[in-house]
């Protein structure tokens, strides 16, 4: 890849390094400058500017992004479609991150062109939570650096993988000793419940028993005897040895002690042990609190199926110390008084939190009738546009609705979306943008903004936006284009919501697009949904017909 300043009048079929403003033109750094591109900037009296040209064999960003991703990506990961060399990967289900560790390293040490990066291994990730990135540091990557790396991510199983978390029926068990409070245990009960329901575990029973051996025995071969996944045992005093009554007692019932004390604090005395094929836990005192523990660690690997033994526990070393705690008889230094204790919470960061608005309230005067509930290939219209909403990672998609309200609610059936009514429809597009800007959650860092009648966009589309949105980047408005045209849906970064909600008359938010355009970040979609919207019957039985069908 040769990088360097040239004179702008060979600069055509470059890219341009550094993006370029004059008059009411912006171009980003990325483009590949065009003739008409090299015109206007002369014509502003740029002698010079910085580009690149690509080698033979270099690979663009994006396709060295998408390919890596592709080869990276493993059980529920899905991959976003790259843009400025940036291809996300998200989880597809609730689980644990699984990855390996040495592949990682191999795969990064390939070439400073080349990074992944992920949450941390045993992360526990929600349905469409990012979990990796990849990103292409250089506009291109010579092909050999993007082979290499692939191989890296491709041989030996999946680097990346979401261990799903299983439906798993548990049981507990908890002993007594003269002056526990029963409230004490019903208050663990509770704790373990909710630790279980998080998980998509159940809690099938919860039983108690005196705190010596000759009763606890019994009462595992009891609770194992009902076909439970995982059994849980809350001593009334804390395990102290091998020895102690909650071991004891399930050697007694025929199980075996595979581990006791693991280097997680809280957490240090867990133990870890199986009867047949049922793993059985002795909990330290901690779990009885709702805070993170290294019960958690254990109890998340049981549930997602990953296996988790002797030696895997006393690997936990790294990022074990989950808090301080100023009543230790030990303080861990003295440095003066202890802070209050502060837990550190295994919670993996998300992506950009993007809501999207269906704008479905319109009187449909062009069409005749209301648009929304057109059908299309058996669907109708609304439903259409909802359902390729719902296919992207927006979330929540809120449905505005204003003409015909009760039929579009339905025709939206039990479609996973909210739905707010705009009663001033009639008096234009801008008062369904302002009541779906209130309805929206001040938590969210955009929004996309769709039209009911778009029914060609797809989930793909929405999620390029997503991924072009970086508004620390000055990426803040993100706006489809299709051969250089402008399209929607558009993205819009939360910080414009007060000025949306100013609008009036029949108008959307287009006018604040030529007010911040130097925020406006133009992204190129490989088809016309996002130039399609139907207004007009023409419209519409064009579409029915371009969607029908080819005889055989």
């Amino acid at each position: 890849m040769k990088f360097g300043e040239v004179p702008v009048a060979e600069a055509a079929g470059a890219i341009l390094v550094h993006s370029l403003r004059f008059g009411k033109t912006a171009l980003r750094k990325g483009r590949t400058l065009s003739a008409g591109d090299v015109a206007d900037i002369g014509a502003a009296g740029v002698g010079e500017i910085t580009v690149v040209r690509l080698d033979p064999g270099d690979i663009r960003e994006d396709e060295a992004a998408d390919r890596i991703a592709a080869a990276v990506a493993g059980a529920n990961i899905a991959t976003a479609a790259a843009f400025t060399g940036r291809a996300n990967l998200f989880a597809e289900a609730k689980g644990l991150l699984v990855l390996d560790r040495d592949r990682l390293d191999r795969l990064n040490l390939v070439d400073e062109a080349v990074t992944l990066g992920t949450l941390p291994q045993f992360a526990v990730v929600e349905p469409r939570q990012m979990v990796a990135t990849v990103k292409i540091i250089p506009f291109a990557v010579p092909g050999k650096a993007v082979a290499a790396a692939a191989e890296f991510a491709a041989s030996g199983g999946s680097l990346l993988r979401i261990a799903t978390f299983r439906a798993l029926s548990v049981g507990l068990l908890q002993t007594r000793l003269p002056g526990l409070k029963e409230s004490v245990l019903d208050k663990t009960r509770e704790v373990t419940g909710d630790r279980l329901a998080a998980l998509g575990c159940t809690l099938a029973f919860e039983r108690r028993c005196a705190h010596r051996g000759g009763e606890l025995a019994p009462a595992i071969e009891a609770a194992l005897g009902e076909g439970i996944d995982l059994l849980l045992i809350h001593g009334a005093s804390a395990i102290a040895d091998r020895r102690d009554v909650i071991p004891a007692a399930i050697a007694a019932a025929g199980g075996e002690i595979d581990h006791f004390g693991m280097p997680v604090d809280p957490g240090n005395l867990l133990l870890l042990g199986h009867v047949g094929a049922t793993p059985v836990l002795g909990l330290p005192g901690c779990a009885r609190s709702p805070k993170v523990n290294g019960f958690d660690w254990v109890l998340e690997r049981i549930v997602a199926g990953v296996p988790v033994g002797r030696t895997d526990i006393m690997r936990m070393g790294a990022g074990g110390l989950l808090a301080e705690i100023p009543s230790r008889p030990l303080p861990r230094a003295n440095v003066g008084p202890a802070p209050s204790a502060k837990i550190i919470e295994k919670k993996a960061p998300a992506g950009p939190r993007i809501a999207a608005l269906l704008l479905a309230a319109g009187r449909s005067s062009r069409m005749g009738s209301n648009k929304m509930l057109e059908k299309i290939d058996g669907t109708s219209m609304v439903a259409r546009t909802a359902q390729r909403l719902l296919s992207s990672h927006a979330r929540p998609v809120i449905a505005v609705l204003g003409n015909a309200a009760d039929a579009v609610d339905a025709a939206l059936g039990r479609l996973p979306i909210e739905r707010v009514r705009n009663p001033a429809f009639a008096d234009g597009l801008s008062t369904s943008v302002k009541c779906g800007v209130a309805a929206l959650s001040p938590e969210i860092d955009g929004v996309v903004v769709c039209l009911g009648d778009m029914p060609l966009i797809t989930g793909r589309d929405i999620d390029r936006l997503i991924a072009a949105f970086n508004p620390l980047e000055g990426r803040a408005i993100i706006v489809p284009t299709r051969r250089g045209k402008r399209g929607n849906p558009v993205l819009w970064a939360s910080r414009f919501l007060p000025e949306m909600a100013a609008l009036a008359g029949d108008v959307g938010a287009r006018q604040l697009i030529a007010e911040h355009a130097e925020l406006v970040y133009e992204v190129e979609m490989d088809s016309d949904g996002v130039l399609t919207d139907i207004d007009t019957p023409d419209a519409l039985a064009a579409l029915r017909d371009k969607l029908k069908p080819t005889a055989a």
